[in-house]
């Protein structure tokens, strides 16, 4: 079985899982969905990179930049 193929599956989850948790009022849940989220980023450019899927790199790549650029600004609030 081609495992990194399969990784689609947990890198779908963690990141659903992820931006529920930023849409949380709550804000420790809110870091922690960043941080799912991030990771969630990682997944999918692995799986991306194994599937020869480059769109789906750079997205994943752009979509953590800003992740990133609105955590910055929400903590300077």
């Amino acid at each position: 079985m081609d495992y990194l193929h399969q990784l689609q599956w947990p890198a779908m989850i963690v990141t659903i899982l992820g931006v529920w948790l930023i849409a949380s009022q709550n804000q420790r849940s809110r870091m922690i969905g960043f941080w799912f989220s991030l990771f969630g980023n990682c997944l999918w450019i692995i799986w991306g990179w194994h599937v020869q899927a480059y769109a789906l790199i750079v997205l994943q790549i752009a979509l953590a930049f800003l992740n990133i650029r609105g955590a910055n600004k929400n903590d300077s609030k």
